[in-house]
């Protein structure tokens, strides 16, 4: 991975007393140094990948503390790795995206809850809810209940979060019981600061080794009849001594208010947006001080009865602020109050929104026809002024821009290896006829957008092969399955190719082979291609690092594989169509190579600024368009996609339809001209070499060009 986290590592080696500037996920990742955490695991996935990828470049830092960081495959292996604190007295902690994170390692989870942890253990996951997810819109929460996970939801501060990372591994001791700690994005990327401590060396570590394997007990295995004793367990003997610990180290927050008579439980991760929310209906100052008392649910999963019974006692009403459905934290208390006989009205979905993000202006309307029930009253003026307000400015904008601004979706980077190949794709579906096509998780999700709209299913990150699995046994067309490097390593190797090979099934696969994992950050895979400085230092080769996936394939068994470079169109094009067409009955794989172009340009910005610098001769490619030639009709862009490729007007008097034009964003990948040379397009597109500090064969070359160009010119 080509991007430095330097000024972020050196922050993780503040000590006691120093102040702690950044976001939220680094803050976590301080503290888990703070807590003298001896393993680190866990898959990326926004928005927790930080987390990781800071410790992995930090691993010299690491290796002095003695704490191990593991990069896992999957998420299934990440929560595997917890499996060391069942029987050693260890502190482990592991992160990845939820809910489809937890779903991968739902099956490890289980088997971890089973028998509970000697040493702390705690999840990090990232719920990455709401409008701005890139996952399917269920919660965590659902998974803590089933297999009695303690759930923990911190308000987005720094201390707090720092606090909750600390106190989550001593719940976990005290409780036997694996932690899960939910931060929204909000909460992740939050700015502030916190004093630090200093970090602490665990007592079993790399650097100081357990002399003596556990011993074997047969009830720390979760396997029948230990498994009957653990389910009693967990809510017998573990829940009570969880709910004991949060109620006892104040995990909880209550702040009062001056209208006693109702009250808010809020989640503790929609404290912030609650709190804006009562500014603008004038029910809190600046500073966080709240007319209505709150009670702030850090630790979401199990509540506390007794803690519950104590805030609603001698209200009129509390409303349950709970971000997403169904309403868990809203039943729970509904039944905690029938228990204490409490008749305290109960409000949440009724007066707030089942399903999606919970946003500032969403919890005014709710606020506001709460207090207007309870507090008939109170002056809800702010409020009403502030959703006028609001209403108007978005009239003036419908107004100032004629109409609502066209939706702009997600899109491939500029110069994105994967765009070539479905620029081919749509090529060979002129040809062909319309494919059935398999997407999967990853930057190639992009196509499921315009201009290409290709996807007919998403199912899981690499199982877009295992997702054609019935298809193609009653469609004439061979359908195609398109799987990234990251997800082919993740589980499309075992999900989708070995059992297409068990079935002896007939269907296309495409690997988009772009080096990284790049849609959650460009993390490295089995197949990233080594850096010559990476070679030097380990003794590999270079097509010992780079054949990986094809040597992987062809030690499987498939006898059908072909590797193109993405850049060249026609014959991307030409090896699709004969994977659809061949008579060869079995599975076919395409690899498309190409580097990821951002993890490219980083690698060559460095390069070009040194050379710069030091006087030596630099190239720069671009692509133009000829603007007398282009004839307007704008192929090249409904095929390729390219941000960096647009219209402009005409300086042709006689023409109105505006021509094709290449902006300075382009980055020289060629792709414009090789779709217009593939599908037969005008000829307009030409290629220009910027060169900077040329030699004097450069200089006379061009002085001999412009030379002959003069003759050719009319005078």
């Amino acid at each position: 991975m080509e991007r430095s986290f330097h000024s972020e590592i050196e922050a993780l080696k503040l000590g006691h007393g120093e102040t702690f500037h950044g976001e939220g996920i680094l803050a976590v990742t301080k503290a888990l140094l703070q807590s003298g955490v001896t393993y680190v695991g866990g898959y990326q996935g926004s928005p927790i990948s930080h987390l990781l990828d800071v410790m992995v470049q930090a691993k010299p830092y690491m290796d002095e503390l003695g704490v191990h960081v593991e990069a896992c495959t999957n998420e299934s292996s990440a929560a595997a790795m917890l499996a060391a604190s069942i029987m050693y007295p260890v502190r482990g902690a592991v992160t990845w995206k939820s809910v489809v994170g937890t779903n991968v390692a739902s099956d490890a989870l289980s088997n971890l809850a089973s028998p509970g942890v000697m040493g702390g253990a705690l999840i990090v996951v990232g719920e990455d809810y709401g409008e701005g997810a890139s996952v399917i819109q269920e919660r965590t929460h659902a998974f803590a209940m089933k297999s009695a996970l303690w759930l923990m939801d911190p308000r987005p501060n720094l201390p707090t979060i720092v606090r909750m990372v600390e106190k989550g591994f001593e719940l976990s001791e005290a409780s036997n019981t694996p932690v899960m700690m939910e931060l929204r994005i909000r909460a992740c990327h939050v700015q502030g600061s916190f004093v630090a401590s200093d970090n602490i060396a665990p007592a079993i570590s790399s650097r100081l080794l357990q002399q003596e394997a556990a011993s074997f007990s047969y009830d720390r295995l979760s396997h029948p009849p230990s498994t009957f004793r653990h389910e009693k367990h967990k809510y017998e003997v573990r829940m009570p001594a969880a709910r004991k610990f949060i109620e006892e180290a104040g995990l909880n927050e209550h702040f009062d208010g001056r209208h006693g008579e109702v009250g808010l439980i809020v989640q503790g991760g929609l404290y912030n947006t609650t709190m804006r929310a009562l500014q603008q209906a004038g029910l809190a100052n600046g500073t966080g001080e709240s007319d209505i008392p709150m009670l702030v649910l850090n630790v979401v999963y199990p509540l506390v009865p007794e803690q519950i019974a104590a805030f609603c006692a001698g209200k009129r009403a509390v409303l349950v602020i709970e971000e997403g459905q169904p309403e868990f934290i809203e039943q729970d208390i509904a039944t905690q109050l029938r228990r204490a006989d409490l008749q305290t009205r109960l409000h949440g979905k009724d007066l707030l929104p089942m399903g999606g993000e919970y946003t500032a202006e969403i919890l005014l309307k709710g606020l506001t026809a709460f207090v207007g029930e309870h507090l008939p009253t109170l002056d809800t003026t702010a409020a009403t002024t502030f959703s006028t307000e609001l209403a108007e400015v978005r009239e003036r904008a419908l107004a100032e821009l004629g109409g609502g601004v066209p939706a702009r979706p997600p899109n491939f980077c500029t110069g994105c290896p994967e765009r070539p190949v479905f620029a081919a794709l749509k090529l060979v579906e002129r040809e062909v006829g319309k494919l059935h096509i398999s997407t999967d998780i990853g930057c190639h999700s992009f196509a499921t957008f315009e201009p290409f709209s290709f996807g007919n299913s998403i199912l899981g990150y690499g199982m877009s092969m295992a997702s054609s699995a019935a298809v193609k046994n009653f469609s004439a067309k061979r359908p195609i399955a398109i799987m990234g490097d990251g997800g082919f390593w993740h589980n499309g190797l075992l999900s989708g190719v070995s059992s297409t090979l068990l079935n002896q099934g007939d269907g296309v696969l495409v690997i988009m082979k772009n080096g990284y994992t790049s849609a959650t950050g460009t993390q490295e895979t089995m197949s990233t291609p080594a850096s010559e400085a990476k070679r030097v230092a380990e003794g590999s080769s270079a097509t010992a690092d780079e054949m990986t996936i094809e040597n992987t394939l062809q030690g499987m068994g498939v006898k059908w594989v072909k590797t193109v470079h993405n850049y060249r169109v026609s014959k991307v094009r030409d090896v699709l169509k004969e994977a659809v067409n061949s008579p060869f009955k079995g599975l076919k794989v395409v690899i498309a190579e190409g580097e990821c172009q951002l993890e490219r340009q980083r690698r060559l910005k460095p390069i070009r600024a040194r050379r710069l610098k030091e006087g030596l001769r630099s190239v720069r490619t671009r692509y133009g368009v000829d603007e007398d030639t282009c004839t307007g009709d704008h192929s090249c862009i409904r095929l390729s996609g390219c941000p960096t490729l647009t219209v402009k007007p005409t300086n042709d008097p006689l023409r109105r339809e505006p021509v094709a034009h290449v902006t300075n964003g382009c980055v020289g990948c060629g792709l414009c001209g090789e779709v217009a040379d593939a599908a037969v397009l005008c000829p307009s597109f030409h290629k220009i070499e910027i060169v900077t500090h040329p030699s004097w064969w450069d200089r006379l070359t061009d002085r001999f060009n412009r030379f002959f160009i003069g003759l050719l010119q009319p005078a």
